[in-house]
């Protein structure tokens, strides 16, 4: 039970950050700035330039605003194709992510037996992670666009010093909440990564091991068997005798305690 819940508190919360980043490749005021406040007043603003990553804008004190759209792909400035270009490859992951983790949910009826659902889990949450780390990159990108002009020492006559808008700030939070679903999931199945280590049970003279412990380093374990099968098991031999012949048997490694033994 606290299993699902983790897991569906990770893709409710994964989710909702990819809807952040969504939103933000349609929001205004990626950056912005105004000019006004002649004379010492800073409270009637004169204009305000601001600009996503579609369009240039330009609105005056009446409330009157005036776009001019990007032109073709090929002739946007640099970054902003860079920008666009890390967006939509993390949406894309994000959105295959999603699918993903929503398959593997042990509260899903859909997707296959445990193992199978563990491993499309484990995917999505990679997937996750990679387009987070991608969307982080693209605001990255513009936000250190924005800061060389901000904070230049000198700039060149009509270039504006821009101020970071809210787009920048919810994409990252978004980009946080993916990332943190993404770890929600990857705890549930952190088992599938690192198994529990696996025992072998000695039964008198043979061995038992477990399949799914085959090719990695076991620890040895020792069945005392009970006294009504003292007449089955005893045959004469010493105790020295029969650990020299499971140690003959065992193609495992013996831990410090039973070399002693």
């Amino acid at each position: 039970m606290r299993k699902r819940m983790i897991q569906i508190f990770g893709f409710l919360i994964s989710s909702l950050g990819w809807v952040f980043v969504l939103c933000t490749m349609a929001m205004d005021f990626w950056r912005i700035t105004q000019l006004g406040g002649q004379g010492g007043s800073f409270i009637i603003k004169v204009a305000w330039y601001w600009s996503n990553l579609w369009k240039d804008c330009f609105t005056d004190s009446t409330a009157v605003t005036n776009c001019r759209d990007f032109p073709v792909l090929w002739s946007v400035t640099a970054y902003i194709q860079g920008v666009r270009g890390l967006l939509m490859c993390g949406l894309t992951l994000g959105f295959f992510a999603v699918v993903l983790c929503f398959i593997g949910m042990d509260c899903t009826y859909i997707g296959g037996g445990k193992k199978t659902k563990n491993k499309l889990l484990l995917a999505g949450s990679v997937f996750h992670v990679a387009g987070g780390v991608s969307d982080i990159a693209a605001y990255c990108l513009y936000i250190n666009r924005i800061a060389r002009t901000t904070f230049a020492a000198n700039v060149g006559p009509g270039v504006l010093r821009y101020d970071l808008g809210t787009p920048i700030f919810l994409g990252l939070v978004g980009c946080f909440l993916i990332i943190l679903g993404a770890v929600f999931y990857a705890v549930t199945v952190f088992r599938v990564i690192c198994p529990k280590s696996q025992v072998v049970y000695a039964y008198g003279g043979g061995t038992y091991m477990d399949p799914r412990s085959r090719g990695r380093t076991l620890y040895t374990g020792y069945y005392r068997p009970s006294g009504q099968y003292a007449s089955y098991m005893g045959s004469g031999r010493s105790n020295s005798s029969k650990i020299s012949k499971l140690s003959q048997t065992t193609p495992t490694k013996y831990s410090e305690r039973d070399a002693f033994v």
